[in-house]
């Protein structure tokens, strides 16, 4: 699994592919964060990063299933995942391997943005002035939201092996995931079943007020299991 991690990392920082998807993540989140007038900390006047945490979950829509969605894909285009089966591997290896490397791929994109909470405690009247636990928490949600996107891309990459199809399906499913179910919810028909519940937005927004609920905790585990074990079964059924 080792193995199969350092190869991964070291293909997607030997392409431009992650760098050039984690500058505009990075470019389009200080757009949102410091220029735009609607979401802009300078024109909110409050020294916090609630901006920065309610648009990066969209962003990561679109960035996500893009760094996923070469994983097995293009194994698959390129004849070498039939050389990958027939290593002494299991099939959670191979997942697990490629699932981490992007995980590790997120962080990377998720690290400079720490420069954003220098920021905002600089500009805070008095200095520092910045609710640092809140920031942890939410910080902690986007990383479990980041693993559950990686999962859903991981999963639709594993189903096709055109690149930018598996991209078309992962943005598909982390939007229905993210917030189809809460769009869902104010349907008439559907008020008052609670789907909402089963929604990532309604747990993200939990963690992000600064509160670990272990409720919520499990709810992400479980999701990510969940999707690491489809793409695991179809991992599995390839090699036949």
């Amino acid at each position: 699994m080792l193995t199969i991690l350092k190869k991964e990392i070291t293909s997607y920082l030997s392409s431009m592919v992650a760098y050039v998807t984690i500058g505009v993540f990075l470019l389009v989140l200080g757009l949102f964060l410091w220029v735009f007038p609607e979401s802009s900390i300078l024109e909110y006047g409050y020294a916090g990063l609630d901006s920065l945490f309610s648009t990066a979950p969209y962003l990561f829509m679109f960035l996500i299933p893009a760094i996923t969605m070469r994983s097995l894909a293009e194994e698959r285009k390129e004849g070498t995942f039939e050389l990958l089966a027939t290593r002494p591997l299991t099939d959670w290896q191979i997942v697990l391997g490629k699932y981490l490397a992007c995980l590790l791929i997120v962080l990377f994109a998720l690290l400079p943005t720490l420069v954003y909470y220098y920021s905002v405690s600089a500009l805070g009247l008095p200095q520092g002035n910045i609710d640092t636990g809140a920031v942890i928490g939410s910080y902690i949600g986007l990383f479990l939201l980041g693993g559950a996107f990686v999962s859903i891309g991981l999963f639709a990459s594993s189903v096709t092996d055109n690149q930018i199809i598996a991209f078309t399906i992962a943005v598909f499913l982390c939007f229905v995931a993210y917030s189809g179910l809460d769009s869902a919810s104010t349907l008439l028909s559907l008020q008052n079943l609670g789907i909402q519940r089963f929604g990532i937005n309604e747990h993200y927004q939990s963690i992000s007020r600064g509160v670990l609920d272990t409720r919520d905790l499990l709810y992400f585990l479980s999701f990510i299991g969940l999707f690491l074990a489809f793409t695991k079964t179809i991992v599995g059924g390839r090699k036949w």
